[in-house]
């Protein structure tokens, strides 16, 4: 079957064209931000034709996301596995694919005043694919250290993936993006290195690595778990989870991003200053393959990262 776009959706326990979705002029997901997300990757495979990788564990995440918001999920992590091979299959989207599942606020419930508010709203859930490839240059790419901060997780939590506060992270992208870079490096409000717009951060020095720690205002990738597990089993190298001074990013021997939408990202030059000798190292690339075998179904130590797509 060829991809095609999107012409299915999941919609609030039943699967609609996507053309004949409405959700109203006033979701209080829109206007406030009240939302979780998640971003999961689907991966034509050797072994099972197509399979999402780890989306158990990234339904997790978004329940856990949306309970912080007093949203209850209806549906268990399993049927949502489910429901979205099933919308992959209607969509024809067995080769590389993305699936979008987002959470929100919708509309005031009886008798709950106007305002911002947690109580009292009703909830939606939508989930929809679209074909992805691989996206980012084979070369690498160009970062630059934003002059806005993360957001601390006194202020906002990071553990939970919010709609909202990525509002954050596009103003970053935007700063960078327009004085010509790639991507957005942020600092926490400590003045140490957090994470990049979309992904986590990792860096290399004399064969060791290292990654800001949980308390570094960061995001738990999923990703960022399934790199540091490879590179222990197959590089024999145990990630340091630690604070990552800013200075660290120019004197790195190499940096990588990891994230379900950038895969493994190697980056090559910082504030204009080249990382290593500019063309990405040997640790990066070494995990960028073995990332890429442990997704495809060719690492027979990671069957449990997938799950595979009836056809």
């Amino acid at each position: 079957m060829t991809a095609r776009q999107t012409d299915w959706v999941f919609h609030n326990g039943d699967f609609v064209h996507a053309r004949d979705l409405w959700l109203g002029s006033g979701p209080q997901g829109l206007q406030y931000g009240t939302g979780a997300f998640e971003g999961i990757r689907s991966y034509a495979s050797i072994t099972k034709g197509a399979s999402l990788f780890r989306a158990p564990d990234h339904f997790a995440r978004m329940t856990n996301s949306a309970r912080f918001l007093r949203m209850n999920m209806t549906q268990s992590v399993e049927e949502l596995v489910n429901v979205s091979a099933e919308l992959l299959r209607r969509n024809g989207h067995l080769g590389d694919a993305y699936v979008r599942p987002i959470v929100y606020k919708l509309a005031l419930e009886p008798g709950t005043p106007f305002g911002v508010r947690l109580r009292g709203v009703s909830s939606a859930l939508t989930i929809m694919s679209l074909p992805m490839g691989s996206y980012i240059p084979k070369g690498g790419i160009r970062c630059a250290v934003s002059s806005w901060r993360k957001i601390p997780g006194s202020s906002l939590p990071s553990a939970a993936k919010l709609t909202g506060a990525y509002v954050s992270n596009a103003i970053a992208t935007d700063e960078v993006t327009s004085a010509g870079y790639d991507d957005a490096i942020f600092l926490n409000q400590a003045g140490n290195v957090a994470e990049a717009s979309t992904a986590n951060i990792f860096l290399v020095r004399d064969g060791g690595v290292c990654t800001p720690g949980l308390d570094s205002d960061i995001l738990e990738g999923i990703t960022r778990n399934s790199v540091m597990a490879l590179l222990e089993r197959d590089l024999g190298v145990t990630v340091v989870e630690r604070t990552v001074p800013r200075y660290e990013l120019y004197t790195a021997d190499e940096v990588f991003l990891t994230g379900t939408g950038c895969e493994i990202a190697p980056v090559i030059e910082i504030d204009g200053r080249p990382v290593g000798d500019g063309a990405g190292g040997p640790v990066t690339k070494a995990v960028a393959q073995a990332y890429d075998r442990a997704v495809r179904g060719a690492d027979k130590g990671h069957q449990d990262w997938l799950t595979g797509i009836a056809v």
